[in-house]
């Protein structure tokens, strides 16, 4: 891991190169913001002390490098046949959807989501998300000049729920649950891009916040199986409260904040006569609540088993417990405050 001085400047052309992706006015500008963005998070990423990070980077470099190429490869092919480097002109109906493919193979999106629980699972917690938040935006910014209701954008909507539904069912690595939360949610937000811009901009913000908020808790209890987080201590009740509710925040369930997105794309897809489609996502998400509730459901027994000791519990810092404790209050009582809004509205 980089010193702090590294990692700020590392953090900053990391976001730079986002910013240059989405402003950019040809697919080569694009292309080189994605690249410079690359190029920042893999230091991000690796550590010489932990093999583990190590491993993580390198399959991430290697998967990122593939899209990148491929991303070019297209553009020069688009740019030779059709016209030079615009965003939006397209002549022939697959180009739109030979170029996002690359795209949504750097976001993780199902069935091009192999690569993300395996690396998800040798980073730390801040790596992690970053990589769910940060890293998805760029790529899903770019989908959103190309993405078009079609047969191939509504299969990759349904394989991504589905998958990220699924594929968290049987998981005990907080990290892999978290993971095939992100391809759920990824399926969320390309059926969001489909609606418009702002929807994809509110759903991803909502998000963000609630993965930022969930990651906090977690690692202010240094767990990383399910089993450990039924280890906390009496003394951190409150840590517990803050994780679990986040969790179920982050599933969509009503009154939390997590639920006014999913609304949201609901209402939209129905309205647009996408009904069977937000049928199935709905389940899906139904199913992504199960996965959370599972982690969280002894703790909320009244009679369940709690150790009288953790080493863990006195080393976290009291920022740290701050800032998880107002980003928990932003999950729990946004739904709340977007409805008297909207009512005063």
């Amino acid at each position: 891991m980089p010193s702090n001085s590294t990692k700020i400047l590392l953090l900053t052309t990391l976001v730079s190169g986002v910013l240059v992706a989405v402003s950019s006015n040809s697919w080569f500008g694009a292309w080189m913001g994605l690249e410079v963005n690359l190029m920042s998070f893999i230091p991000l990423m690796s550590n010489t002390k932990n093999m583990y990070n190590t491993e993580a980077s390198l399959k991430y470099f290697i998967v990122q490098v593939l899209a990148s190429a491929t991303l070019l490869f297209m553009v020069v092919m688009k740019t030779l046949t059709e016209d030079l480097f615009t965003l939006t002109f397209m002549e022939t109906s697959y180009t739109p959807m030979i170029i996002c493919t690359p795209l949504m193979l750097k976001s993780g999106a199902a069935p091009f989501h192999w690569w993300f629980p395996g690396v998800m699972e040798g980073l730390s917690w801040e790596n992690c998300g970053l990589l769910m938040t940060i890293q998805k935006a760029a790529p899903l910014m770019l989908m959103s000049y190309l993405i078009e209701i079609n047969v191939f954008t509504s299969s990759i909507i349904l394989t991504s729920t589905i998958m990220g539904a699924i594929g968290g069912l049987n998981q005990t690595s907080l990290r892999k649950i978290m993971t095939y939360s992100s391809i759920n949610h990824t399926g969320w937000m390309l059926a969001a891009l489909i609606m418009g811009d702002n929807l994809w901009l509110t759903y991803f913000m909502i998000y963000s916040t609630l993965v930022l908020t969930v990651l906090s808790t977690i690692s202010l209890s240094s767990a990383s199986f399910i089993n450990q987080t039924l280890l906390t201590n009496k003394e951190a009740t409150p840590t517990k409260f803050m994780m679990f509710t986040s969790l179920l925040s982050l599933g969509g369930l009503p009154p939390f904040l997590g639920f006014l997105p999913k609304w949201i794309v609901i209402q939209e897809m129905v309205m647009n006569k996408m009904t069977p489609m937000a049928t199935i996502m709905v389940i899906t998400s139904l199913i992504t609540l199960y996965y959370y509730l599972k982690i969280s459901y002894s703790s909320f027994m009244i009679l369940s088993e709690e150790p009288k000791w953790n080493i863990q519990s006195h080393k976290n810092k009291a920022s740290k417990k701050i800032s998880a404790m107002i980003m928990s209050s932003i999950s729990l009582t946004g739904m709340l405050m977007c409805s008297i809004m909207a009512g005063l509205i």
